[in-house]
């Protein structure tokens, strides 16, 4: 999904306010999604929260579904802040692991973040919810990384004995997920990053960078 650009004409003054007010649209519309849902929030409520009108809401975001664009955009912008652009997406297993091992403490420390995509992912299994074509190739994105990562582990002989390679990839994104659920349930019980740290050790025969 591409970024929103200035229309051409446009007068440079009113770029950053503009951006800004855009901005402050789309970190309300992410916290009212991950809250109550995208059903559940409508664009009136959203144009409330975030101090402009329905008609100052249309004008950055014409539809509904334009800003539900824009919001899971940015939760992937910030994924690649802490892990995607941090060299984690290449060959080496080792350096995927310890990326995602960052992710997740990022995501601990913002649980809008996690409520969001827990929230939103639940809501797209529905055939006809528009974010459904997103999460059904995020998933399969992140299995084919995942198992891209898992498979260098293995030609490099990190893999510990018995380890079952061929299913690790979509154990380990349902054990993620799950994890980030009884995280949202219960903070003070659950530590994302020392039970994912956890289960790396357990199929990992190395130290993670």
């Amino acid at each position: 999904m591409a970024r929103e650009t200035t229309r051409p004409g446009a007068a440079p003054r009113n770029y950053p306010k503009g951006e800004r007010r855009r901005a402050q649209i789309i970190e309300a519309a992410l916290a009212a999604f991950g809250q109550v849902g995208y059903r559940n929030a409508s664009m009136v409520q959203l144009a409330a929260a975030c101090g402009v009108s329905r008609a100052g809401l249309l004008h950055h975001f014409p539809t509904k579904e334009s800003l539900l664009a824009a919001v899971l955009e940015e939760r992937d912008r910030q994924d690649g802040e802490h892990f995607l652009e941090s060299g984690a997406l290449s060959q080496d297993g080792l350096a995927y692991f310890a990326g995602m091992l960052r992710l997740v403490a990022h995501n601990q420390a913002n649980p809008l973040i996690v409520s969001l995509f827990a929230v939103l992912s639940s809501e797209a299994t529905a055939t006809d919810h528009p974010a459904r074509p997103y999460f059904v190739e995020r998933y399969a994105r992140t299995r084919a990384e995942m198992q891209s990562a898992v498979d260098d582990l293995a030609r490099r002989g990190l893999l510990r004995p018995h380890v079952d390679a061929s299913r690790l990839a979509a154990d380990l994104v349902a054990f993620i997920d799950g994890l980030q659920v009884q995280w949202l349930l219960s903070p003070d019980l659950i530590d994302m990053p020392d039970h994912l740290r956890t289960v790396l050790r357990s199929f990992i025969d190395a130290e993670l960078p």
